[in-house]
């Protein structure tokens, strides 16, 4: 029989792990409380190199990423996991969204694209979009 708290860091550790990448702390610190209260695990970020270069890269369930940020961008995230084939569905956020970033980055496998400032609401369901495919697999 197993002691309670081993049951319950068994059931933290099944749950799904959200990166965030945004220069901005105010944002990452949000986003965190949020994706916490959610019963999600979260490892965030304040640039794409630093995120790239952790094992969270190769791992997470979900990308939470700003589009603009000093040195590489969010579609330089995406297009990095892609050419590592990492399917982490991405959610990309951005204070500058005009209808060619929004095409990029759709066009580049986005699940969501929202402008700040977003609802707690609309990225609760960009994440309950891109963790779909996770819920439905005998592995999750």
């Amino acid at each position: 029989m197993r002691a309670a708290g081993t049951e319950r860091v068994e059931l933290v550790s099944q749950a799904p792990l959200i990166a965030v990448v945004d220069d901005d702390e105010a944002i990452r610190t949000s986003l965190e409380a949020l994706i916490r209260s959610l019963g999600h695990r979260v490892a965030s970020f304040d640039s794409a190199a630093a995120f790239l270069a952790s094992e969270v890269s190769d791992g997470a369930d979900c990308l939470i990423s700003d589009v603009q940020m000093p040195g590489l961008s969010g579609f330089d995230i995406q297009q990095a996991l892609g050419e590592r084939g990492v399917p982490t569905p991405v959610i990309l956020i951005t204070a500058f969204d005009d209808a060619r970033a929004r095409a990029r980055g759709l066009d580049l496998g986005a699940t969501c694209f929202l402008k700040k400032p977003f609802s707690g609401d609309s990225i609760i369901g960009c994440l309950e979009t891109a963790l779909a495919p996770r819920a439905k697999s005998p592995d999750a």
